[in-house]
């Protein structure tokens, strides 16, 4: 058995880095989410034109009807190359598109996938509450089925760039039932829709990305239900799925990318004389290698089931905890400068102040645990 990748898709990751190598834009995408909006859609229309966008998504939509393992091979050397992050456009990119393709019917699929790929609509996620975060299962946002229409009321919280989104993926309860896990519907949210509010949130970071959502009798027709209703945990999980493993590639190989540059700086200002950091260096590198490793193997049974499995709660879970140690350490190597907010190029500050999201966001890292544990370790439900 070979273990790697095909003469095909090397000579696929040689055309991505050419043209990445060409187009990449220049100037830096805009720090703060509102500012950068035209920026994000401007570049992903971009990519749409020149035949980048859904890379693996059906073309009959738009994309480009290629393996999983194409998919991988651009994200890599997308960030190899530097990209800007594509902001307003992740959720649709990310979890929302992927979501539709694998639960949504023909007429769902045609309105909204070829819209998310030409960023002509910018999709938010309405899964967490105030008081139902990572407990997805705990939420109480109603739809109340009336007719042909649902009528929604309820609030969503760390809602990304719910302020300019044009539709939401959003999940609510729609039924009845004894069991946390049934009567949830997930529904396409025209986020233009009258009884809708958004409120914008400040982060430590200081960027306003997060909002609070509010519905007040808000009416959307039931054709808007993806996967059917009642069933919108089982979409749900696809969701995160999605969101957890293929979803953050591109960070994998942008800590990779940053651990190299920590061991350059302590290379230059003669921390890396010191044993105690050589060796978180060194563990990180290792620890960096061996979840590109997991990927990898997460990446063949995704193509061998056709969707996520359980085993994405790993990568999500490795990936963010592993991005907290790198950001520790490189706020020690920097030290006082970091205080600056416009001290270099690279932005550890802001990814210093964002990471601590990263083991909450998508399902807290309790919650990656609890998961891995029931659904592939076989040990008994924590509650």
């Amino acid at each position: 058995m070979e273990i790697g990748f095909s003469p095909e898709e090397r000579r696929f990751r040689e055309e991505c880095r050419d043209w990445l190598a060409a187009n990449v834009p220049g100037e830096r995408r805009p720090l703060h989410a509102v500012d950068a909006l035209e920026f994000d859609k401007a570049w992903q229309r971009k990519l749409f034109d020149a035949g980048w966008a859904g890379i693996n998504w059906p073309t009959e939509y738009g994309g480009r009807g290629l393996p999983i393992a194409q998919q991988v091979i651009w994200l890599e050397e997308y960030a190899r190359a530097g990209a800007p992050w594509i902001g307003a456009n992740f959720v649709g990119i990310n979890h929302g598109g992927p979501t539709l393709i694998a639960n949504a019917t023909a007429e769902q699929k045609a309105f909204h996938l070829p819209r998310i790929l030409r960023a002509e609509s910018i999709w938010c996620q309405g899964f967490s509450e105030p008081g139902a975060g990572s407990d997805l299962a705990g939420i109480r946002t109603r739809g109340r089925v009336e007719g042909e229409r649902l009528i929604v009321n309820g609030s969503k919280i760390w809602t990304g760039f719910a302020m300019v989104a044009d539709y939401q993926e959003l999940l609510l309860r729609t039924g009845e039932s004894s069991s946390r896990h049934s009567g949830m519907s997930w529904v396409i949210c025209d986020m233009r829709a009258p009884g809708i509010e958004v409120r914008p949130i400040r982060n430590i970071s200081g960027d306003i990305e997060f909002n609070q959502v509010f519905y007040d009798d808000v009416s959307m027709p039931l054709d808007n239900v993806v996967g059917g209703l009642g069933n919108g945990w089982r979409v749900a999980m696809s969701t995160l799925g999605f969101e957890r493993g293929t979803g953050f590639i591109a960070d994998q190989v942008k800590q990779s990318q940053d651990v190299e540059e920590l061991i350059a700086l302590a290379t230059r200002n003669g921390r890396i004389r010191e044993a105690a950091i050589a060796d978180r260096l060194g563990q990180l590198r290792a620890e960096v290698a061996a979840l590109r490793a997991m990927t990898y193997r997460n990446i063949s049974e995704v193509e061998r089931r056709g969707q996520p499995g359980p085993e994405a709660s790993m990568i999500r879970l490795v990936g963010a905890e592993l991005g907290q140690r790198i950001e520790r350490l490189s706020v020690e190597l920097v030290g006082e400068e970091m205080l600056d907010f416009t001290y270099g190029d690279h932005g550890w500050v802001q990814e210093y102040l964002r990471g601590y999201a990263a083991t909450i966001a998508g399902g807290s890292a309790q919650i990656q645990r609890d998961i891995i544990g029931e659904r592939i370790l076989g040990l008994p439900r924590s509650r």
